[in-house]
């Protein structure tokens, strides 16, 4: 368990370490509607989502929760496979600019989320960087809305770069980034 500090009764002190994601995915999923901008029908959708990756060979969760148990963030990942969905969407975009490498032996960030109350204490930090320390795979690939946005800046600064941008996923109203960074992941104060 990895403990970060409170600033206030607001913000208590949160401990970082395994979960079972599949039995507290409506917590998980309550933080992914307020993090991501989520309607009702896009959370049911993706419970189902969530709950078949669970079952995926590979795949493990982290979350962050108070002393109380609530949960306030999560991260769930799982070594890449080209024959699921994500990877055949984004196989094009990545065959045109000549990454398409990083599907092979990748840690895939499926998806990551922190309580916006809970944003900028280095919490999504802290559940990045423990769940890919321990994949066996030397690199890891993820997806992210392509703007410019503190997702985007921690993703650079843990040592992603972008693979491919504009990257279009059916009923996804924005398009996204994949981005790509070798493992271990750098840590804050490391040369870039």
């Amino acid at each position: 368990m990895l403990s970060i500090p409170g600033g206030s009764p607001r913000t208590p002190d949160v401990q970082v370490g395994p979960v079972d994601l599949a039995a507290r995915v409506d917590e998980a999923l309550a933080v992914q509607a307020l993090a991501f901008g989520l309607s009702d029908d896009e959370i049911e959708v993706r419970r189902h989502i969530v709950l078949r990756h669970l079952l995926l060979r590979g795949a493990r969760a982290l979350g962050a929760t108070t002393a109380a148990d609530r949960l306030v963030g999560f991260v769930y990942g799982l070594p890449n496979d080209r024959a699921h969905w994500w990877s055949t969407v984004v196989e094009p975009y990545l065959r045109t600019t000549g990454s398409e490498d990083w599907l092979v032996d990748s840690f895939v960030i499926t998806e990551l989320h922190v309580h916006p109350e809970f944003q900028a204490r280095g919490i999504g930090r802290a559940l990045i960087t423990t769940i890919t320390d321990s994949a066996r795979e030397p690199k890891s690939i993820l997806s992210a809305i392509d703007i410019e946005s503190p997702a985007r800046r921690l993703y650079r600064a843990l040592g992603y770069r972008d693979l491919a941008r504009q990257v279009h996923f059916p009923s996804a109203p924005k398009p996204y980034a994949v981005m790509g960074a070798p493992l271990p992941l750098r840590r804050a104060g490391a040369e870039n």
